[in-house]
């Protein structure tokens, strides 16, 4: 499951196997397979998710994992999967027989995704993976290493990846439209609510806003720069008075450091809204906002002394339901996906440099 250390040629060849969902299926006139997916756990963002299949050409929802029974078999009926593919915890593993599930999509508490991707590997099925991939880089890698082993894949739900106005940000950075990059900056934030839910639990969450929103202002640094930083600092501001924030961080300001000489600053909060992301060339720029919401999105970019709404080709299919079929398309055809696990491990190898960066409050080299 590696990937060129290049991330300019990921980006390239991330424009043809999005591209191919297109195509995939129609062949000889022939309906295309749709493969199985079971969801794990049935909380808010899950109910965004499922939905989602009907508008898919290669993937169905065919059951659901759940501690909740009642709310599982109402949920069942509403997407019309069998009571005989409900599952709990404890049974998960069970899995491993039912025909009906290729996929495993984990949508649980981070301190979970470990745990989760590991039985659903050794189940022998296919695992999406919910954003941040794991706790920390340990766990990150021992989840690629139980599915290369299981020989199952391995995506993280990197849905900005499949959304037109963040993939056509992408191309223009790759294409050097706005010329040598200099800096990026992807500010990422809301104003986060009970004070008791998951979100802010280290023991759940394994960080504050960084862990959760932050991601966000991560990987438009990364995509949009098209390279690896070398080196991390950052800066946390959090008012521990505020019960929110007793145990986890509120605001942390992170800059990232590019061979190239290019910069990133980037912004995670959790007590103001942000979502919007910037590449700034030599030539020119273009600015997102809203970045990498569910919806809404926009784009300006300067060139040639003049600014403009530009709005990218629209891909065939929404975010949502264009990673599901992704992967789906990526189980049977063979082919990489373009947001493996190898991608959430370098988030995580980068996100344990800013916490490390934010103790010692000195740079930190990645």
């Amino acid at each position: 499951m590696s990937l060129p250390t290049n991330r300019r040629s990921v980006l390239a060849g991330a424009g043809a196997l999005t591209g191919s969902l297109i195509a995939g299926g129609r062949a000889l006139g022939q309906e295309p397979r749709k493969l199985g997916y079971a969801i794990v756990g049935l909380g808010g963002y899950a109910n965004i998710i499922m939905p989602r299949f009907a508008e898919c050409r290669h993937s169905r929802l065919t059951a659901l994992v759940s501690g909740d029974p009642a709310k599982a078999r109402r949920i069942a009926a509403e997407y019309g999967v069998p009571e005989r593919n409900i599952y709990d915890y404890a049974n998960f593993d069970r899995i491993r027989d039912n025909p009906d599930v290729d996929i495993v999509y984990v949508i649980l508490p981070v301190a979970l995704h470990h745990e989760y991707t590991l039985r659903a590997a050794a189940a022998g099925k296919h695992v999406l993976c919910e954003k941040p991939m794991a706790m920390n880089a340990g766990e990150a890698a021992e989840m690629i290493a139980a599915c290369d082993a299981a020989n199952v894949k391995l995506m993280i739900g990197y849905r900005s990846w499949f959304e037109s106005h963040n993939r056509e940000a992408m191309r223009m950075t790759a294409a050097g439209e706005l010329g040598p990059l200099r800096l990026v900056t992807s500010q990422h934030g809301f104003n986060i609510g009970d004070p008791n839910q998951w979100r802010l639990d280290p023991a759940l969450s394994g960080g504050g806003s960084m862990m959760d929103i932050g991601i966000y202002s991560l990987q438009s640094a990364r995509y949009l720069s098209g390279e690896e930083p070398v080196e991390v600092a950052a800066f946390e501001q959090t008012d521990r008075s505020d019960p929110r924030f007793r145990a986890v961080e509120d605001t942390l300001l992170f800059q990232l450091r590019f061979p190239s000489g290019a910069v990133a600053d980037g912004v995670s909060s959790y007590s103001s809204h942000h979502g919007r992301s910037r590449a700034v060339g030599a030539a020119g720029w273009l600015d997102m906002e809203p970045a990498t919401g569910y919806g809404g999105h926009r784009m300006r970019v300067h060139l040639e002394g003049r600014t403009r709404e530009h709005e990218p080709p629209i891909l065939p299919l929404n975010q949502f339901s264009g990673q599901l079929d992704h992967l789906s398309q990526c189980v049977l055809t063979g082919a990489e996906p373009i947001v493996p696990g190898e991608e959430g491990l370098r988030d995580m190898r980068i996100i344990d440099g800013m916490y490390q960066a934010a103790r010692e409050r000195r740079p930190v080299a990645i």
